[in-house]
């Protein structure tokens, strides 16, 4: 049973995690190196294992599965996160040290954005039991618009976030060091990062449209939705400079993601039909074959590629608010 101390202990924590990553991890905005983002990645995986140990232990057996197989596919998905952010982030060029900065404010507002929707979730669910065949038909479509989009390069020079901002605030022409917004001649002014930033955090908020029912189809407790969603985003920035520079080759785990998607949205509805039919623990495996399996293929079918065809795999894909290029068109 989740009390309010679980709530206020937990976020406690969270707050200690920042505070860490604020105060010693980004201090002096000092660049962090790939071997180091890889320990952190490490270390944040670590501690949602131990957390799940707490879970297993006080809240027992069904709860600690569910908890493992939602923070599995939201630790997954935030990979898909991690795609479109290489793609912004080239586009607009964004240097490498601002780019830590844009990625700390992203988890923040992250944080905040996905605590909102889940307890939305959860109270929507509560009071309107049909709902779950929504969120399990919504996952599924997605899951198939993925699919057919993988091969996709989007046009963020026509990106409908980034059009709006320039149609609607001053903008300087270059980045002003790590600023958000500027005073130049008396005239406030927004720099291309806030655009970047603003991205990001919009990207973020349609991603979590997807990965917020997904886990719901897990589990109805949104305790463990949210802690499992905090654990995947806490992570996120170590990992995206982890496999920034290997993420092209990935390209089969889009595949993975997709299918993912579709198996738990056909979970929640089956599920919600005719009751709990399908066990975590099958989902769970499901979900470690499929990803896997696609990881596995991803490794083997690049690892004889030129380096150069393997990197245009990195530079398609779906980015919210851009159309797809039109076959042969150039930026």
């Amino acid at each position: 049973m989740t009390t309010w101390w679980h709530w206020v202990g937990f976020n406690l924590l969270v707050l200690v995690f920042l505070a860490f990553d604020l105060g010693v991890l980004h201090r002096r905005h000092r660049e962090i190196s790939v071997k180091e983002s890889l320990w952190l990645s490490l270390g944040y995986f670590v501690l949602a294992l131990c957390f799940s140990g707490v879970i297993f232990h006080f809240e027992g057996r069904q709860a600690g599965f569910e908890f493992l197989t939602g923070y599995l596919i939201e630790k997954s998905l935030s990979i898909d996160n991690i795609f479109v952010f290489v793609l912004i982030f080239t586009h607009f060029q964004v240097p490498k040290q601002s780019q830590h900065t844009v990625l700390f404010w992203g988890v923040l507002g992250a944080l905040a954005m996905r605590a909102a929707l889940i307890l939305a979730g959860s109270a929507i669910l509560t009071a309107f039991h049909w709902v779950i065949y929504v969120f399990g038909a919504f996952l599924i479509v997605t899951g198939v618009k993925m699919l057919m989009t993988i091969n996709d390069e989007p046009d963020l020079s026509g990106n409908r976030v980034t059009k709006f901002m320039r149609k609607h605030f001053r903008v300087t022409a270059d980045y002003v060091g790590e600023r958000f917004m500027v005073r130049q001649n008396s005239v406030r002014f927004i720099t291309p990062l806030l655009i970047v930033l603003v991205l990001v955090e919009f990207s973020d908020l349609v991603f979590a449209l997807d990965s917020i029912p997904a886990i719901f189809a897990i589990t109805k407790d949104p305790f463990l939705v949210y802690t499992s969603n905090v654990f995947a985003i806490l992570g996120l920035r170590a990992l995206f400079f982890a496999l920034t520079g290997i993420i092209h080759r990935f390209h089969y785990l889009k595949y993975g993601l997709s299918i993912v998607l579709v198996v738990v949205g056909l979970k929640m509805v089956v599920n919600g039909y005719f009751g709990p039919v399908i066990p975590t623990e099958w989902a769970l495996l499901l979900t470690l074959g499929i990803l896997g399996g696609s990881v596995a293929l991803s490794l083997h079918r690049t690892r004889t590629l030129p380096p150069q065809a393997v990197a245009e795999d990195a530079f398609r894909g779906w980015v919210p608010g851009s159309p797809a290029k039109e076959k042969g068109e150039e930026d």
